[in-house]
């Protein structure tokens, strides 16, 4: 079970039909390969929020209020990332990630849940999807996938071998690993518009860089991307049937929106949100438009109340 709970914050939800303050509190629950912290939030059906490469909780710090008066929200560090500790030479592909996150559900005993993934987190959604479909295992009921890490995205299948390669690795430990001067820079690129970086953003992402070599996970990552992306691209076919939701931003220079539409024809019920103008963080750049796109799909109006 977990354990050393505590308070983190109380945040006024964003962009709702409810007006609420968000308790939100930090819990650790033990797995096989270490400790995973995670946040919780709210009451209600389940949530779970699986965050992209470089990102950790932190990255929902405006969904959790927006959801929690819906859902109870779920916003966990995966292994090696955030604030959780992992064991040496843990496995990070994405389908023991995957693994990990349907573990992470086991240990809480969540019966019912929907998945929101976004960048690898969207890659690491689906592949629990479909171990879920060819499990038979219910528990899963819809997705919302957030600029996902697809096949159908040339640029990180073009960088991803570069930095993952001996000498890749090299260059990038020696430069952007220790240059914190670039941070700003490389941030300006996950959005769209750089007037609408949040003030708490380069230090929020700059802690696990500090306390959890996080860029050495992430490099771990990368260095499996291309048969990552393969084993993604066999598997959706069995996610098919999920109900799904696709948030975009159409300036996106990680995950190119141009590979939205091909993915979204992988399934047989999914709606895809384009925000015009927006980059890869929807949710940090856009907030009220992304929980209300959010909220919508997975708890819309009774007809009586729309």
């Amino acid at each position: 079970m977990p354990t050393e709970t505590k308070k983190i914050a109380e945040t006024p939800a964003q962009s709702t039909n409810r007006n609420a303050t968000a308790q939100i509190e930090e819990h650790w629950l033990p797995l096989a390969g270490g400790r995973m912290r995670y946040l919780k939030a709210g009451s209600g059906r389940a949530v779970i929020l699986v965050h992209g490469l470089l990102g950790y909780a932190f990255s929902w710090r405006f969904t959790m209020p927006a959801l929690a008066p819906f859902a109870t929200t779920y916003a966990p560090d995966n292994l090696g990332a955030g604030l959780s500790l992992s064991a040496p030479n843990m496995e990070c592909t994405m389908s023991a990630t995957a693994d990990r996150l349907l573990q992470f559900a086991d240990g809480l005993g969540i019966e019912q849940f929907d998945l929101v993934g976004t960048s690898h987190g969207g890659a690491v959604a689906m592949l629990a999807a479909a171990r879920c479909a060819e499990r038979g295992d219910g528990r899963l009921r819809r997705l919302v996938l957030v600029a996902p890490a697809n096949p159908w995205s040339a640029h990180g299948q073009l960088l991803a071998p570069i930095l993952g390669s001996p000498l890749g690795k090299v260059a990038f430990r020696n430069t952007i690993g220790r240059w914190r001067f670039l941070d700003p820079f490389w941030l300006r690129r996950m959005f769209g518009d750089a007037s609408k970086i949040p003030p708490d953003s380069v230090n929020g992402y700059r802690i696990p860089v500090r306390k959890n070599h996080a860029y050495e996970h992430a490099l771990h990552i990368v260095s499996t991307w291309t048969s990552d992306m393969r084993n993604l691209k066999a598997e959706i076919p069995k996610i098919a049937n999920y109900p799904t939701l696709l948030i975009w931003g159409t300036r996106d220079r990680l995950v190119f929106f141009s590979s939205a539409e091909p993915l979204r024809r992988s399934f047989r019920n999914a709606r895809l949100v384009a925000l015009e103008g927006v980059g890869h963080l929807p949710y940090e750049e856009s907030p009220e438009e992304f929980n209300r796109a959010l909220v919508e799909f997975l708890h819309p109006l009774p007809a009586t109340e729309a």
